[in-house]
């Protein structure tokens, strides 16, 4: 038999918590990460207008972000693998009720073809998505085809010392400057509640080629 759902719920400033279903099994796409709900909690501050936005989620694993995106009144698009569509789907449904703007799940699978995501968003959301070597190259690729000039990246994710952690996430960052300007959000800037000393918030954008 799967494993029962568990709930997260999520407060609001404003009206109801959003209520988040997990998974115990399959992986880590299925369960509601600090960095997450960071950056949830981020977007509510109001730093980032996000009405009438176009927004795409890359690596949504339960749709946190991306939803808490729709109840500010963007129009979302979260993405991740195939397996994680069924979650994505019952928590939209499950939140339908507190979005402002609109919000649909589609697979987006890092490094292949974007047309399908195109114009580009007005924002691009990540949390915690940097945790394999492999799969650095391939999000890149992602994030350059699908950002335009007027793009807003906003990455958040969790310093981690254990392990490759710290090299890899070094590497991804070596990578990103060469196509992008990097901007640390400062903690002040943070939820007062949900914030960590070791929880970064980045605002990236392409960087402005100059012309021949």
């Amino acid at each position: 038999a799967a494993m029962a759902g568990f709930v997260r719920e999520l407060e609001r400033r404003q009206g109801p918590a959003l209520r988040l279903e997990q998974r115990a099994a399959g992986g880590v796409g299925s369960v509601v990460w600090d960095a997450a709900l960071v950056l949830a909690k981020f977007l509510e501050t109001g730093a980032c207008p996000l009405a009438r936005r176009h927004v795409l989620e890359l690596g949504a694993g339960t749709g946190a972000v991306g939803i808490m995106a729709a109840t500010l009144g963007a129009n979302v698009t979260v993405t991740d693998l195939e397996e994680l569509q069924e979650l994505l789907r019952v928590n939209i449904e499950n939140n339908k009720h507190l979005v402002t703007g609109s919000v649909r799940a589609k697979v987006l699978k890092w490094g292949e073809d974007v047309t399908e995501f195109q114009p580009p968003p007005d924002y691009i959301l990540m949390a915690d998505c940097i945790y394999y070597e492999e799969s650095l190259e391939p999000l890149l690729k992602t994030l350059k085809d699908l950002t335009g000039p007027d793009t807003c990246v906003l990455c958040c994710y969790e310093q981690r010392t254990m392990g490759k952690n710290p090299e890899i996430e070094r590497k991804y960052f070596e990578l990103l400057q060469m196509d992008f300007e990097l901007e640390k959000i400062p903690l002040d800037k943070h939820d007062e509640e949900y914030r960590s000393e070791d929880i970064h918030i980045m605002n990236i954008h392409r960087k402005q080629t100059v012309g021949p």
